[in-house]
């Protein structure tokens, strides 16, 4: 472990900024390289400006650092894709397969891809989803992680690349802002409730869907990468669930801490995104081969949001 050198791709975005840390406690800091297409005040240590649509770019920084380990997490996400498909198309698709590619030609020897619950589309069923569910999505980012699900077990059966990944449900942090998802009013409505706004939801208030606390999602993408080859038996990508709420249950969550949160539903475009996602989400395969367990129930997560954002705004006056 300690002669590995890890790459993560796109360290700046909500699930980078804690995994690049995460991994820098793991592997120590001269160990972890985090990449982005611009650098920023929280990229300490080792860091490369990089555009994964960039081929040649890509494979030059692999062979100069000596690449074991891949973290692939750059994509434009599901609400933000829409509006404007085919360029999310392209980066989403583009960049997997310079990952993949790359690695191949570079012997690495794992590949983290992230995939997602928006695989799912309408002939999935709604309530404990399992792993082999048809997927029908219908958002090009759902289009495009399906896609990238094949080309994954493409990789590993046909060039024996250690590539793996899990769909995450929405991610619930602290440590980030909002990044363009469907589900990302789980964490903008705890930063409107800490500075006294009132909270207006994209979505109905009964809309149920799956989630994760990021130290979860966090904790099952390493447990994933650090498990046994021979225990992962899926090469499309695991589901992994940590508990499924309403913006109706997050508010009333919220109001047992601060009472006079305020919140009004506006269903926009993001509705129909959400509509054709799953409500639960089956994990046994997870539980199975790499022994996955969450952690992290609703009334924790709004517990720590609530702590950790107080603190932040703090910090920030």
């Amino acid at each position: 472990m300690l002669n590995d050198m890890v790459l993560v791709i796109g360290a700046n975005g909500q699930l980078g900024t804690v995994l690049t840390t995460a991994l820098k406690e793991r592997y120590g800091d001269g160990n972890v390289l985090a990449s982005d297409i611009a650098k920023r005040t929280i990229n300490t240590g080792l860091f490369e400006i990089i555009d994964a649509t960039n081929f040649k770019l890509l494979d030059d920084i692999v062979k100069k650092y000596k690449v074991t380990q891949i973290y692939h997490l750059a994509a434009i996400l599901s609400a933000n894709g829409e509006k404007n498909p085919i360029l999310s198309w392209e980066i989403n698709t583009k960049t997997l397969l310079n990952v993949l590619e790359v690695s191949r030609l570079n012997a690495v020897e794992k590949v983290f891809y992230p995939s997602s619950i928006a695989v799912f589309g309408q002939n999935a069923p709604k309530e404990n989803t399992p792993n082999n569910a048809f997927l029908d999505p219908e958002t090009v980012y759902g289009i495009s992680k399906v896609d990238g699900e094949n080309w994954a077990q493409y990789y590993y059966k046909k060039y024996n690349l250690d590539v793996r990944s899990l769909r995450y449900p929405g991610v619930v942090g602290y440590q980030s802002l909002p990044g363009g998802g469907t589900t990302d009013y789980a964490v903008d409505i705890y930063h409107k409730a800490v500075i006294g706004q009132e909270f207006s939801c994209f979505l109905k208030a009964d809309t149920k869907l799956p989630m994760i606390f990021i130290d979860d999602a966090i904790r099952a993408t390493i447990e994933l990468m650090e498990a046994p080859k021979s225990q992962i038996k899926i090469r499309t990508s695991y589901n992994i669930s940590g508990v499924s709420f309403t913006p109706k249950e997050v508010a009333e969550a919220i109001k047992k801490n601060i009472s006079d949160f305020s919140i009004t539903y506006n269903p926009d475009f993001r509705q129909g995104i959400a509509d054709n996602w799953p409500e639960s989400i089956d994990d046994t395969k997870a539980r199975e081969d790499w022994n996955w367990k969450p952690k992290y129930d609703l009334s924790a997560i709004t517990e720590i949001m609530l702590e950790k954002l107080k603190e932040y705004y703090q910090q920030a006056i």
